[in-house]
């Protein structure tokens, strides 16, 4: 569990906060195997056991006074006795997690161990794969799902289905693959006329992976699209017999959840859904009006920003409600350019705990890459997300993509989880009085997160297993606590010289990203610029660096607008300038479709700060040779490359990365760097560490088009414009910031 603080000395009342213009917060990752800096939690087991505070319900944790009979819970002061077991327990402290760590991971017991419990251990996932595409669209999810087969564990369940004007359920168990169709009514309101479970049951369509892997792979060979004949039999025909589509994607979801939802907690504690998209949902149930996607804005006057971002139906929110309740997670993989309205779509993903991936096209996707990684990295489900502050402050919003419990403040459940998966909060205090300055309570925040895994069969691989245990995964329910103690500051100068610049940039992202979705981009853009025309003020009158003149302060000559005197501030201007160059906050005129903004929405809104930070202003690092780094890192500027005089380039901006030979670079250099050599040593490692599979492309000056690299050069752009090189760029850009603190100065 990695927590990191925007200011690791927090501010001492709410006046400190105001002067400081600095958010106050902390990011979480809660399934990070470790913390932020490389150390593991303390493992144990009866987490039940715990002592918990009377008052505030806090665990016991080693920041607690304790004596023979009782205990101080350090987060509210109360008093608390200790049970008779517990004084037998902490007699004999070393053996004991929470007596010698404040991070410790614990088993929980599960609620009946019973024999049912380990049956519903087995992982299931589904296919539903949209045949409304084309062939190149079926061959990419196919090799995306034969990735996946090889990722699945031993045990895991899998259904094939597929959706268009009918649903398709697949049985692999037999010798030869059969399909079950029922088709979907045209009309958004309409039910299916059959249940799924009447078409096929459901142990018939979730086949084991391990026996039937080759009959799975020998089905997904069969489908193809479907064929405008068919869709004209099936679907509806407009005006002119136009055909209306026959994307039926709402209601082959609404029935494969409610399919699912009857085996949830016999079968399966989970099942995860990959839902392939080729387009827009356009027959049955939550049919989406992509006409919204047009000139027609415009024309009347209508902000296209503001008007693409919001859902048009709450057909798909409310879908990932019933997901939820069926214990079904929902990936979806959207293969398409054209405008699909994932503005809809994306609660269906992001609220049942599953992710949301954007290809534009089938040439260079990374899809079937993406599948492995995703399937081959450990998660947690069921998750509940508990955080506790001492009692002068509270958290204040929560950020991230879970649902909040509808009784209880401050928790919230997630689905699933992965070990990337990190979450936001800010503070506020709870009254004026703020953090004493001597007393012996320093700040405290405790964070809970309580877990389910699918343990697979210990010691033995699953060749070695015999065949009646094979795939016998057990469940474990674990919880993870993190108890940290932070100081309060007793100046500004302190504040500002603990923050995480990082941390920083997380927090404002998600307020740009809610601000953005509720008032439009252009409200997320002015709440960003007067964000750093208030941090800059506040800087300079807490240094002292802006003299009085008559009464009057002297022009904004004096204005200290690069944090000089601060260097955790220095890099605030550059990441803010380079957040509103971002496709996250360009203008819709220039180009930036609604579709990827929403990706990218909800692919930041789940990285932890140093990914961010790289998503939002790329690293540039130089080499003098293959072998040989010259500079770590440069400015994203022309001037920065002339300057430097290397040949060689590495740009990492978290989806793509770009290896860029300069024109000048000697010819003789080896193009591209050969597979032994240190730079493609750092790109694997860089691939390594991320939930997605970066795009890799090599350009040479001089020879092959270099846009894709110029255009990540942002310094040199207009901060507002369209992003060609221009006199505008950052230094305009500080200008004109320096410009309007002398105004708010005045």
């Amino acid at each position: 569990m990695a927590v990191r603080a925007t200011v690791s000395r927090f501010p001492i009342d709410s006046d400190a906060l105001e002067a400081s213009g600095l958010p106050w917060g902390l990011t979480v990752t809660p399934f990070a195997a470790k913390d932020e800096n490389g150390i593991a939690p303390v493992y144990g087991s009866n987490g039940h056991l715990l002592p918990r505070c009377e008052n505030c319900y806090a665990y016991f944790n080693t920041y607690c006074e304790l004596d023979q009979w009782a205990w101080n819970c350090s987060l509210c002061g109360t008093l608390n006795g200790l049970p008779s077991d517990a004084i037998a327990r902490y007699s004999n402290p070393h053996s004991i997690p929470e007596m010698s760590s404040s991070f410790i991971d614990l088993e929980l017991p599960l609620d009946d161990g019973s024999e049912e419990e380990m049956t519903q251990a087995r992982p299931v996932y589904v296919a539903a794969i949209d045949l409304s595409s084309s062939e190149e669209f079926l061959e990419l999810t196919k090799s995306a799902l034969l990735a996946a087969l090889e990722a699945l564990s031993p045990g895991s369940l899998f259904g094939l289905a597929t959706f268009s004007h009918k649903i398709g359920l697949y049985d692999v168990q037999g010798p030869v693959p059969v399909v079950k169709n029922v088709f979907i009514p045209p009309d958004a309101e309409s039910k299916l006329p059959l249940e799924l479970e009447d078409a096929m049951p459901l142990l018939q369509f979730l086949a084991p992976v391990e026996t039937c892997k080759d009959r799975i792979a020998a089905a997904l060979e069969t489908l193809r699209p479907i064929t405008s004949w068919e869709r004209s039999s099936g679907a509806a025909q407009g005006m002119d017999g136009v055909l209306m589509g026959g994307r039926g994607f709402g209601t082959a979801m609404e029935a494969l959840f409610n399919y699912l939802g009857s085996e949830f907690g016999n079968t399966f504690a989970l099942a995860r859904v990959f839902a392939f998209l080729s387009g827009p949902p356009d027959y049955g149930r939550g049919q989406l009006d992509t006409s919204r996607y047009g000139e027609q804005y415009a024309s009347k006057r209508v902000d296209a920003d503001r008007a693409l971002l919001p859902e048009q139906t709450p057909f798909y929110k409310d879908l990932a409600t019933i997901a939820v309740q069926s214990g079904v997670c929902v990936d979806v993989f959207a293969v398409t350019n054209e405008y699909t309205d994932l503005a809809s779509l994306k609660f269906l993903s992001i609220e049942s705990g599953g992710s949301l991936f954007l290809y534009s096209s089938t040439d260079d996707s990374t899809l079937p890459q993406d599948m492995f990684r995703m399937l081959n990295r450990p998660y947690a489900f069921n998750c509940v997300l508990r955080m506790r502050t001492s009692t002068e402050f509270k958290p204040l919003h929560s950020f991230g993509h879970f649902f909040p419990d509808p009784q209880y403040e401050n928790l919230q459940h997630i689905i699933c989880c992965d070990s990337y998966a990190t979450y936001a909060y800010d503070f506020d205090f709870t009254d004026n009085t703020g953090f004493s300055r001597h007393s012996g309570y320093p700040p405290v925040v405790q964070i809970a997160f309580q877990y389910t895994v699918v343990v697979p069969p210990e010691g033995l691989s699953s060749s070695e297993l015999p065949s009646s245990s094979r795939g016998k995964h057990t469940l474990q329910r674990r919880l993870r606590i993190r108890t940290m103690q932070f100081s309060a500051a007793q100046n500004i100068n302190e504040i500002y010289d603990s923050v995480d610049h990082e941390v920083v940039l997380s927090l404002l992202v998600h307020k740009v990203i809610l601000v953005s979705l509720e008032d439009g981009v252009r409200e997320g853009r002015a709440l960003l610029h007067d964000w750093l025309v208030i941090l800059t003020a506040q800087y300079n009158d807490a240094f002292n660096l802006v003299q009085y003149k008559n009464g009057n302060k002297s022009m904004s000559s004096q204005i200290d607008i690069t944090f000089s005197q601060c260097p955790q501030l220095e890099p605030l201007p550059r990441l803010v300038f380079a957040l509103l160059r971002n496709p996250l906050l360009r203008f819709h005129e220039e180009g930036v479709h609604p579709d990827y903004r929403i990706y990218l929405q909800c692919l930041f809104s789940v990285l932890e700060p140093s990914s961010l930070h790289c998503g939002i202003y790329p690293s540039l690092m130089s080499y003098s040779t293959p072998d040989k780094q010259a500079y770590p890192r440069h400015s994203l500027s022309r001037a920065a490359l002339m300057t430097s005089g290397s040949p060689i380039f590495f740009l990492d901006a978290y989806t793509t990365l770009i290896v860029f030979y300069s024109s000048t670079a000697d010819p003789t250099l080896p193009f591209p760097p050969p597979q032994d050599c240190l730079l493609r040593k750092t790109i694997n490692e860089v691939k390594r560490g991320r939930n997605i599979t970066p795009k890799l492309m090599f350009i040479r000056g001089g020879q092959d088009d270099a846009t894709a690299f110029e255009n990540y050069l942002i310094e040199e752009q207009d901060v507002d414009g369209s992003g060609f090189p221009s006199a505008m760029g950052f230094v305009a850009f500080l200008d004109d910031i320096s410009q309007s603190v002398a105004e708010y100065m005045k």
